[in-house]
């Protein structure tokens, strides 16, 4: 069988804009997206819209429609996100059984690695961020945790075959010590759950006109703070507290951090790793995977992932970063 996505040719993309009154150049590019697809779409005399068209199935109308009012909510308090665009009130379109929504382009650069400027500023974005996310819960979106983010991964790729059978004790060895170490870790730090970008690496941030703006909030989802941190810190442990100190600075003008979560970095860096993996298994069916990661499924790559966790669970064992 064909994958949903087949079907989104581009007269399908063109016909989708259209039926919201706007009138294309015919010119669409398809953007870097492999869970959606992202379009760009030339409008006549106008500047080119962007077209994003759900994976079917994957989120609920009521969860897509708590992301986009969580992005309102967010502009509402002038928090810099790209919001998407309404039409008679609505956000959440359907056309050619694709659901789809629209936003305005814009542009820019990621963060620079150990940048502590721009580090500064970022925990001032994201210290706003939290104050809002902090206000209520969701109500349609899940909570990130070891049960959905470490266990299921792990049982994703176990059912699926997608692990050698050369390495394939070895993985699941390391893989059940890890996350036997990560449900003592987190059930040990309790933590107030709030609402989150939930995918905040440096790609999702990016800086025009000396100002930061947010996009892609597709993976807003509760827990705890410290996940919408922990990425934007690189190098060396004597770097990332350097980073870590310039990050809250900013982050505490606006927000109140916990530091209790400190601990869980790392953990929260292993769950993202069995995440990725399992996210490549689960989206393997879809005709864009396979070209797009082709080393997925490869000895190498299985022999790296055994390596890196064993890592994770020695981090884990180490001191976590402090605040000074």
């Amino acid at each position: 069988m064909s994958h949903p996505f087949a079907a989104l040719t581009p007269d399908l993309v063109l016909d989708a804009v259209e039926s919201l009154g706007y009138l294309s150049d015919a010119r669409v590019l398809a953007l870097n997206s492999y869970e959606n697809r992202v379009y760009q779409v030339g409008i006549e005399d106008q500047t080119p819209l962007i077209a994003k068209f759900y994976r079917p199935q994957r989120w609920s109308d009521a969860a897509i429609r708590e992301e986009h009012s969580f992005t309102f909510e967010l502009a509402e308090c002038d928090v810099p996100v790209v919001a998407p665009m309404a039409r008679d009130g609505e956000t959440l379109f359907e056309h050619g059984g694709f659901r789809f929504a629209l936003f305005p382009r814009r542009g820019g650069r990621a963060p620079e690695p150990g940048n502590l400027d721009q580090l500064y500023r970022l925990g001032q974005l994201l210290g706003r961020l939290h104050a809002v996310g902090a206000t209520r819960p969701f109500a349609h979106r899940e909570h990130l945790g070891v049960d959905n983010y470490g266990h299921a991964s792990l049982a994703t790729l176990l059912d699926g075959g997608f692990i050698p059978r050369s390495l394939l004790p070895a993985y699941e060895s390391v893989a059940r010590d890890l996350l036997d170490r990560l449900d003592s870790l987190f059930a040990s730090t309790p933590v107030q759950a709030i609402r989150l970008h939930g995918d905040c690496h440096p790609g999702n941030l990016l800086c025009r006109d000396d100002t930061f703006h947010m996009v892609d909030l597709d993976d807003c989802r509760m827990g705890p703070a410290v996940q919408d941190l922990w990425m934007m810190l690189a190098g060396e442990r004597h770097e990332r507290l350097g980073q870590l100190s310039e990050l809250m600075d900013g982050y505490q003008e606006f927000h109140d951090f916990n530091p209790r979560e400190l601990p869980l970095i790392e953990g929260l860096r292993a769950l993202r790793l069995m995440h990725y993996s399992a996210w490549l298994a689960r989206r393997w069916d879809d005709p864009a995977f396979p070209p797009s990661f082709p080393w997925f499924g490869s000895e190498r790559y299985w022999g790296e992932q055994v390596l890196v966790l064993r890592e994770q669970l020695a981090a884990l064992n180490e001191e976590p970063l402090r605040l000074f």
